[in-house]
């Protein structure tokens, strides 16, 4: 597994970073999700350059432009609903790409324990296509893993893009043990050191799901 983590470079994205982390920033739901969004379009633009592209002969009004375009053959999936506004901003660059859904959620038992369940996936079929999983924050690493194995049960893909924003460094420890594929990469634009006892990452963000679309029974 290849992992590319782009806040390392001084760019915009850090400061859309910034506010996500900013607890008076986290205010403005709307900026919230928009700046999620904001960070699905650039992480998209990057996974661009890795597509392949062949030559279209494009009609204009005054003759004909040879393009270099993307061959894409892509299935956009997320983890709801906290992934949901980092799948949109990756939708609005690949506005033609498939879609795929995943409800998953943590069952906490003693001691802070818990179990990943997945309810339900619905999904095109992956076989040879390119996947982009996308989800706002990778704590474990558990839910990404049993996404990414569900969704492989549809088909084998021909390359996994793995979308995250936020991931702790015991996530990436977990997936490089339990996906060695080489034919996955994650992306990621922070990683931090530390986990609660209850696996929320520290500094992290919080909550994305509640900051993103409000709070939860």
């Amino acid at each position: 597994m290849k992992v590319i983590n782009l806040g390392e470079s001084n760019t915009i994205l850090n400061r859309y970073i910034a506010e996500l982390r900013d607890k008076e920033t986290q205010k403005d739901s709307l900026r919230f999700r928009r700046n999620l969004e904001r960070i699905g379009e650039i992480f998209a633009y990057e996974i661009s350059k890795t597509l392949e592209y062949s030559q279209k002969e494009v009609v204009t009004p005054l003759g004909i432009a040879n393009c270099s375009v993307p061959e894409e053959n892509l299935i956009l999936g997320t983890i709801m609903r906290a992934g949901l506004p980092v799948h949109n901003g990756i939708l609005n660059i690949f506005d033609k790409a498939q879609n795929a859904f995943i409800a998953a959620y943590r069952k906490y038992g003693k001691d802070n324990k818990f179990t990943i369940h997945i309810e339900y996936i619905s999904s095109p079929k992956v076989e040879g296509k390119i996947l982009v999983l996308a989800d706002s924050m990778l704590a474990t690493g558990s839910s990404m893993v049993l996404a990414y194995n569900k969704m492989c049960e549809l088909g084998e893909p021909a390359h996994t893009h793995i979308v995250c924003p936020i991931a702790s460094e015991q996530s990436l420890g977990y997936l490089s043990r339990n996906l060695p594929h080489k034919k996955v990469t994650l992306w990621v634009a922070a990683v931090d050191e530390e986990l609660t006892n209850k696996s929320f990452i520290v500094p992290g963000i919080g909550d994305a799901g509640d900051l993103a679309y409000g709070d939860k029974l």
